[in-house]
């Protein structure tokens, strides 16, 4: 660990230029006093810093100190620096694994392929908290425990034994042979197979986990992707899910959507309103997807939904209602 941070400091100075112990201890997440024990360590090793004293002194590299990763054109640079989205990295517990990495590859690059795509990745928001409604995309927490010991297993292919904790149930043990990893919108995903049947579990459900020494039983080769999609398919056509017929407004029609398993059939009615076949997971989750729209949105069917709408809709009324 301490390596780590000795090549982060390093590459840190490197890119910054000259940094105060203060900055350095924030940036690297440890005390001052441990980045001055680190500042001696490197001077002891050879690296060339040296300490600059004053009110706006600090810590520097003497010029010339990198190491270049040639061959890259601006595009490509500059695909290094965003490197894709930090919520997957966070959802597989590797988000300081990633920044460390891109400080290295960021140092690596040519001085001016360098600058060039710093700067422009400065003009790039990829995949920010909130949304315009300031609706917060906030990615699930997971233990960094669980979810290294679920990378191994994955990645050794060895049978992974969790606790986990499945809805509306007390958590239990079990034992899967892992396939894979996915993350969706901030969500990670352990692809498994149990009894030679195909699992999907949530990352942030399992409690505990421990990768066993037995290999796992699974294919050599899997395309992720195609596995994703059949799963996914699996889901929307599964349990106690329910399709019901609403007219909405089109300019809720994406609200409707995003909230939805699928869309089935969808018209446009004489008054412009969109007339739609939609599946949900479940009544409950069609009474709640409903019911955020508001006036904007019509159950024609089923009966029960239009009954269950129009009882809170009454009681919600009442509750208001002006006093006498």
């Amino acid at each position: 660990m301490r390596a780590d941070r000795l090549v982060s400091l390093v590459l840190l100075l490197r890119q910054r230029g000259r940094l105060s112990a203060a900055t350095l201890a924030r940036e690297l997440e440890v005390s001052t006093r441990t980045v001055l024990r680190d500042i001696e360590a490197l001077s002891a090793a050879g690296v060339p810093v040296y300490a600059e004293r004053g009110r706006h002194g600090g810590f520097a590299l003497l010029p010339g100190f990198q190491t270049e990763l040639t061959g890259l054109n601006h595009d490509e640079a500059l695909a290094l620096v965003i490197a894709g989205s930090r919520r997957g990295a966070q959802a597989f517990g590797l988000g300081s694994a990633l920044a460390s990495a891109m400080l290295k590859v960021v140092d690596a690059l040519p001085e001016g392929h360098r600058d060039v795509a710093a700067g422009a990745a400065r003009r790039l928001l990829i995949d920010p908290e909130t949304d315009l409604l300031s609706r917060r995309l906030a990615a699930e927490e997971v233990p960094d425990a669980v979810v290294a010991e679920v990378r191994r297993a994955v990645f050794a292919g060895r049978k992974l034994r969790i606790h986990y904790a499945a809805v509306d149930q007390a958590p239990k043990w079990r034992t899967v042979d892992p396939i894979g990893l996915v993350t969706v919108r901030g969500q990670g995903y352990l692809l498994a197979a149990r009894s030679g049947e195909d699992r999907t579990y949530r990352l942030s459900r399992i409690l505990a986990a421990e990768k066993l020494a037995e290999p796992a039983q699974r294919p050599d080769r899997v395309d992720l992707d195609r596995a994703w999609r059949e799963r996914s398919t699996r889901f929307r056509t599964g349990g106690d899910q329910v399709t019901v017929l609403v007219r909405v407004d089109p300019a809720r029609r994406e609200d409707l959507v995003a909230t939805a398993l699928a869309v089935r059939a969808e018209e446009a009615d004489p008054d412009g309103r969109l007339r739609m076949e939609v599946t949900f997971q479940d009544p409950r989750h069609a009474e709640w997807a409903l019911w955020q729209l508001a006036a904007n949105a019509e159950a024609l069917a089923p009966r029960w939904l239009r009954n269950s709408l129009h009882d809170r809709a009454a009681a919600i009324a009442a509750r208001y209602e002006a006093p006498s």
